[in-house]
């Protein structure tokens, strides 16, 4: 066995963790891995990457007809094959493996990045409903600093208790709250105000358990989304994300 370089262990690497190298190939992978801590590292990272995949993209079966065409177009003539394999050798065929594997991985996180997450409607709408509610004056339902007013309001209009809490004391007075409709779902809109800036919190029932914060951008807008006790909340401002990131966790905390 002979020692390979950090170049070769990487454009094997693939096909070392899909396992389809030649079993001598896949020792010096292995020998070279437990030697070199920067290509050990970037095969932790591509295992991650793999499994992440797997995990989380749809797996859709194709239609009989299309696989059988899909097979026949690639399908190699019995004696070109054996020409090929005569000019690649016994140990050819482990150069083309990590290539596979390569694109068969890229078509993997193509389509998981292609793929709409379920929860990106919810933020698109909410997302909308925020833009609306600066354009045509329909901030509030019900104007209101004080939770003991805005809370009841809710009350017969929809069939969950949304939490109200004030922050003024925290710089995130609560300005009031309305009626809102997302993904086809009645929802509570409370306002908020942080200087000159205007803050929409959405809080709805969901059959989902309780998630961490995540925080993106969509649109120009800052998103804090959230579940806990069987209730989702969608933060959406201009604000600077830090900020609105520590009213989100003012709400989850409680007053």
């Amino acid at each position: 066995m002979h020692e390979i370089d950090c170049k070769t262990c990487r454009d094997w690497l693939h096909g070392y963790l899909d396992t389809e190298l030649e079993a001598n190939a896949m020792a010096e992978v292995a020998e070279h891995l437990r030697h070199c801590a920067e290509c050990a590292a970037e095969c932790a990272e591509v295992q991650r990457l793999i499994t992440e995949t797997r995990a989380h993209a749809p797996y859709h079966v194709a239609p009989a007809a299309l696989r059988r065409s899909l097979l026949a177009s690639i399908e190699v003539p019995a004696a070109s094959g054996g020409l090929l394999q005569k000019l690649l050798g016994s140990r050819g065929w482990r150069w083309l493996a990590p290539g596979f594997s390569t694109l068969a991985l890229a078509l993997s996180l193509a389509l998981y990045l292609a793929t709409p997450s379920s929860e990106q409607p919810w933020l698109d709408e909410a997302v909308s409903s925020h833009v609306r509610s600066l354009m045509v004056d329909h901030l509030n339902d019900v104007a209101s600093s004080d939770r003991h007013t805005v809370k009841p309001w809710f009350t017969g209009k929809l069939d969950f208790a949304p939490p109200v809490f004030d922050f003024s004391a925290q710089g995130y007075p609560l300005l009031g709250g309305r009626l809102d409709y997302l993904q086809q779902q009645n929802v509570a809109a409370l306002t908020y105000g942080r200087a000159r800036h205007l803050i929409n919190l959405f809080v709805m029932p969901t059959t989902q358990g309780d998630s961490e914060p995540q925080q993106q951008t969509l649109r120009g807008y800052n998103l804090v989304d959230w579940h806990h006790d069987h209730l989702r909340f969608i933060l959406v401002s201009d604000l600077e994300p830090g900020e609105l990131q520590a009213l989100g966790q003012l709400v989850r905390k409680g007053p």
